[in-house]
């Protein structure tokens, strides 16, 4: 159940406000400006790959710290489920926390964008970007530190980044056939916000309970 809520979590994280309405621009930069399919697909790939390996190690760490505190697993899991129930009333709309509504942009060379830089531009995603998507990833971070177990940790972080990974890739392949969608999603935000923090609500509870 945990990696089903987790996978949720990171295309939930996708479709994040601050996330969604640049994904064209990405995608550009993947694809360079000789709009190369084969080129788009392998740097959506190396980006999806630099974030993955930050997040993996994230949840590699957090699952470390668990284990530390293996006696107060009981506190720390109320403490946690609060703070991803919290997380997801202000997705709701119910509280409005200002630090959840920041992002930085990042700009980069299309021209020289390879394999490799593509995976060093994923991980500066996951960096700069935290604000952003941090509310899923927080919730992520916290179900991995609560299994106290490092494989298992890694595990779930790797599988958030799966859910992360495939819209990016796959909008990569059907970018010109998805733009009315977009334009559609941009529409109900507000909805697509209040199942976000429903999901997150109930990811809390189980924390809790």
């Amino acid at each position: 159940m945990d990696f089903i809520i987790i996978f949720i979590e990171g295309i939930a994280s996708f479709l994040s406000p601050c996330v969604l309405p640049m994904l064209p621009m990405y995608v550009s930069y993947f694809a360079g400006q000789d709009k190369d399919l084969k080129k788009t697909i392998i740097n959506s790939l190396g980006f999806v790959l630099g974030f993955t390996i930050i997040f993996v190690l994230l949840g590699i760490f957090a699952s470390t710290l668990g284990k530390v505190i293996t006696a107060n697993s009981k506190y720390i899991n109320i403490i946690f489920g609060i703070i991803i129930i919290i997380f997801g009333m202000h997705y709701m709309g119910i509280l409005n926390i200002k630090i959840l509504n920041k992002s930085k942009g990042i700009k980069k060379n299309s021209d020289k964008l390879s394999f490799f830089s593509a995976i060093i531009f994923g991980m500066i995603f996951s960096v700069c970007w935290t604000p952003c998507v941090g509310v899923f990833l927080s919730s992520a971070l916290m179900m991995s530190a609560t299994s106290m177990n490092v494989l298992k940790g890694g595990f779930m972080l790797f599988i958030y980044s799966i859910g992360l990974g495939i819209p990016f890739i796959l909008t990569s392949i059907f970018l010109e056939r998805l733009k009315n969608t977009f334009n559609n999603i941009k529409k109900h935000y507000n909805i697509i916000n209040k199942i976000a923090g429903m999901i997150l609500i109930f990811s809390g509870i189980l924390l809790i309970f």
